[in-house]
């Protein structure tokens, strides 16, 4: 904490304004939290550490909805392990994410007429650096705007001079260890950003194509292959069919002439090849499939490249400078000329990779770059798991970490941009190779040049838990804040990141893993349960609903919808109606004040409180409890739930309302309930504060004339439990619901007056009368009183004189139409579901529907003819 922080508290706010205005609380109470350093870490504490690092976003766009959701449950655990006594680090930054800045940058030049070539590299890089700090700041604004408790000070950007010096520590020993290498492999290549990209910028969709199939050969030497890229048959260095499959045995080993070109190519036998999948026989193109590339290895094919970087056919002949695709219907046409085509097939709806960034269709393509031998990572990244240094919650999500890792090929981290992590690589005149580290001199001298090519943003991600700490140094903050207790991010990248940040943290730390809990959550969908996007037209700026409810009532949605690993559907209306939430926590706070409610001096004892007060301090331990429990587990929207209910429910709707009659009456009793309201919105605000920050803040500060809740302790259990006040209020509360809902029925209006008798005496409940009239809005009976409704409820009567109040004529006329309506329905649903010819051919759905009918008549009528009986001269 800093100095400012140990300043004087402000004098308490001994009213509040009528109704709570969040953009007028907000943005204050933020750089109030701030400047006074509640969110700093202390390396040097003495205080148990608590560390999340957030996922940093990239620095290229804004906060989603999805940020906000991951962002609201970090700040809700670290802001409850803040007031536990943690010295908690939530750690900031933002990622440079190398294509992604590029291509906005890039985008900028062009609207100047320009591309990157024409300012150079250098030049170029300056200019994303000068965007960067332009545009930078945006995601910060928005995160202040949430309420994240971040370090600020500590924020750091994966480009920085300390994370570029710990990657390129990285990269230098994994190449001494021989776990980074240089070579020909298949990547995922955009032909429009002109660059490799990693599996998780690849994004799968459903396209309408054409499967081709087409005959190679001549005479009894004829085979026929499919394909839905007809363009990479200039490349193809074999045929490939099953070694059991009997249809091909006589052609294994033989050549056979490749259409359109002057080559022939040989049919090799090979288990990947499925004989049940089309002809059973397969084209290979080593040099633009992975599939084949590991077929051509295996048979010692060669790979042939037919198109250059911009997907343009490089092949020798007609095709020549054609567009693959141009290329593909102009080789279909050929081949058709030649008779060797046997089907097509269009359209042929398929599985097609684009990039992420630009959506162009990627190409698989034969490349030299840089990989990382990631067999003893993933196995220890794996290990970690299983031996339960690292759990990863919920826990079903633990076979698909291990389905990944266990199953991890060489990762390409190489990139063909300007922008990012320059690979530390120089080339010699005479083939020399030399990898540099940080304190290491790069060579000079004629003919020498470092690598042209980036690293990959995951590669300096995933560097992410310790390289913000200091690391390769091993400062004070590693120490202390090393590993992470949790990470809390989505399943969608638990292969990509999450996979990432663990081989590497094992790796660098001597076996240490980054983090002890993986906590995974779901993504934000509409409220229909739909992707949230752009292009659907149900995106959300989520700067526009804390515009409008404030940013409470936005997080307190979202924790609300998280249960773990489940995706999370959201609604502007649920988000109005946790700013409702946020109103009836003011108001409520705003009434205990008016009405004296204090947290000065120690809690009456038990014997001295009314059987609602000792209610509601047992009840309220029990929610201390359930919360933790819930939190302990990640279960935000069940902590959510009961906190939602317990305060609105319970604290506001029965326990204020049963004391309204104790702070009318006066005298010592209303003392102690003014102490008891006092004591239950303290631990209430306190509890509510890490999921909704700032209205608690205002409350209880006002309410305690504390300094801050940021730095409150954490209410605990104190283990005062009463179950005869829970069952005595238990039973006032059915008896107050069942008149509650006899009124209702009978058309009353909630303000109207009743005469009625309570025969409460020798009962739990007598102290409670003057509560109950005056909830119930009973007036006392008076000499003309007459028992026109009795209601027996748990054990007491109530009788009421509903003459004059009612027209009961016409009240029993009205529910006789409602009850002849609800027997017809019955009658109909009997006779259907009696009929078995009926049963025997309809559908199951109109079955059940039936019966939900039958089942909704039997409540209708047992309703009704209650209501009926209870009418006066029933």
């Amino acid at each position: 904490m800093t100095e400012n922080a140990q300043q004087e508290p402000p004098a308490p706010i001994t009213e509040l304004p009528t109704q709570y205005a969040p953009a007028d609380v907000e943005g204050p109470l933020y750089e109030r939290w701030v400047e006074r350093g509640y969110f700093e870490a202390d390396a040097g504490s003495e205080k148990p550490p608590y560390t999340v690092v957030i996922p940093p976003p990239n620095v290229t766009g804004s906060l989603h909805l999805g940020h906000a959701f991951e962002h609201t449950l970090i700040d809700a655990l670290t802001r409850r392990k803040r007031m536990q006594g943690f010295e908690t680090l939530w750690q900031p930054g933002m990622d440079h994410a190398g294509i992604a800045t590029q291509n906005v940058v890039e985008r900028e030049l062009g609207k100047e007429g320009k591309s990157r070539h024409d300012l150079g590299r250098e030049a170029f890089i300056e200019r994303v650096w000068q965007w960067k700090g332009e545009s930078g700041g945006q995601i910060s604004g928005q995160m202040r705007r949430l309420g994240d408790g971040v370090a600020w000070s500590r924020e750091r950007f994966t480009m920085d001079e300390g994370l570029s010096t710990a990657v390129q520590t990285i990269f230098k020993r994994l190449y001494d260890d021989e776990l980074i290498y240089r070579a020909e492999r298949i990547i995922n290549w955009c032909p429009r950003c002109l660059t490799a990209i990693s599996d998780i910028e690849v994004d799968y969709q459903e396209d309408d194509g054409e499967l081709v199939s087409m005959k190679y050969g001549e005479g009894d030497d004829t085979i026929v292959v499919a394909t839905t890229r007809a363009e990479t048959m200039l490349g193809d260095t074999a045929v490939a069919v099953h070694p059991d499959d009997e249809r091909y045995k006589h052609l294994v080993g033989k050549h056979i002439r490749l259409p359109l070109t002057d080559r022939s190519i040989p049919v090799v036998a090979d288990e990947h090849v499925d004989p049940e999948f089309g002809t059973g026989a397969v084209k290979v193109t080593p040099a633009h499939d992975p599939n084949d590339f590991e077929i051509g290895r295996r048979h010692d094919l060669p790979a042939i490249a037919v198109m250059d970087e911009h997907a343009v056919i490089t092949a020798h002949g007609p095709f020549q400078g054609l567009d693959r695709l141009e290329a593909r219907s102009a080789i279909v046409a050929a081949l058709r000329a030649e008779g060797r085509i046997v089907a097509e097939k269009r359209p042929y709806v398929h599985s097609v990779g684009h990039c992420s960034r630009c959506k162009t269709t990627i190409e698989p393509r034969l490349s030299l770059q840089w990989w990382v031998k990631v067999s003893p990572l993933a196995k220890a990244a794996g290990d970690a798991v299983r031996d339960g240094r690292v759990k990863i919650h919920p826990q079903e999500m633990e076979k698909r970490y291990f389905d990944w890792v266990d199953n991890l090929h060489d990762w390409c981290i190489s990139r063909q941009l300007w922008w990012g992590h320059r690979i530390p690589v120089w080339y010699g005149p005479n083939g020399e190779i030399v990898c540099v580290g940080p304190d290491d001199e790069a060579p000079t001298g004629e003919g020498w040049h470092q690598d042209t090519d980036v690293l990959d943003t995951w590669f300096s991600s995933g560097l992410w838990p310790f390289s913000t700490l200091g690391w390769p140094e091993q400062t004070e903050s590693l120490a202390k804040f090393y590993p992470n207790s949790v990470l809390v991010t989505g399943y969608d990248i638990l292969f990509f990141w999450v996979a990432r940040m663990m081989m590497f943290g094992l790796y660098a730390m001597d076996g240490t893993p980054p983090f002890h809990t993986i906590a995974l959550h779901g993504m934000v969908r509409d409220q229909f349960g739909k992707k949230m996007s752009k292009s659907f037209g149900n995106a959300v700026n989520p700067l526009d609903w804390m515009d409008k409810y404030g940013s409470d009532a936005l997080r307190f949605t979202l924790a609300r919808g998280a249960n773990p690993g489940v995706d999370v559907p959201i609604g502007e209306d649920w988000v109005q109606g946790s700013r409702n939430f946020a109103n009836k926590i003011w108001n409520a706070t705003r009434f205990a004040l008016m009405n004296g409610a204090t947290v000065e001096g120690p809690l009456p004892d038990a014997s001295a409180m009314s059987s609602t007060d000792r209610w509601i301090l047992s009840r309220l331990n029990s929610v201390v409890a359930e919360v933790d429990a819930h939190y302990d587990d990640f279960q935000f929207a069940k902590l959510s739930d009961a906190l939602f209910h317990f305060a609105w429910d319970e604290v506001f709707d029965w326990y204020v309302e049963l004391s309204k009659t104790t702070f009318q009456a006066g005298g010592e009793p209303a003392e102690v309930s003014k102490r008891v309201l006092g004591e239950v919105l303290d631990v209430t605000l306190r509890l509510l504060h890490p999921v909704v920050p700032f209205v608690t803040e205002t409350l209880w500060t006002t309410l305690t004339g504390g300094e801050s809740v940021v730095i409150a302790d954490w209410p605990a259990d104190s283990g005062f439990r009463d179950a005869d006040a829970e069952r005595e209020i238990g039973t006032l509360q059915s008896v107050i619901t069942e008149v509650r809902r006899f009124r209702a029925d009978q058309g009353l209006q909630p303000g109207q007056r009743v005469p009625a008798r309570l025969t409460l005496d020798g009962t739990a409940l007598a102290a409670h009368e003057p509560a109950v009239r005056q909830l119930l809005r009973l007036q006392p009976e008076g000499e003309s009183f007459t028992a026109t409704a009795t209601l027996p409820v748990a054990g007491v009567e109530v009788a009421l004189d509903l003459s004059g109040v009612i027209d009961v004529a016409a009240e029993r006329k009205r529910l006789a139409k409602d009850l002849a309506a609800a027997e017809k329905e019955k009658a109909q649903a009997t006779a259907k579901l009696g009929n078995e010819a009926f049963l025997a051919k309809a559908p199951d759905h109109v079955v059940e529907k039936i019966r939900t009918r039958l089942a909704k008549a039997d409540e209708d009528i047992a309703r009704i003819t209650s209501q009926l009986d209870r009418l006066p001269g029933a």
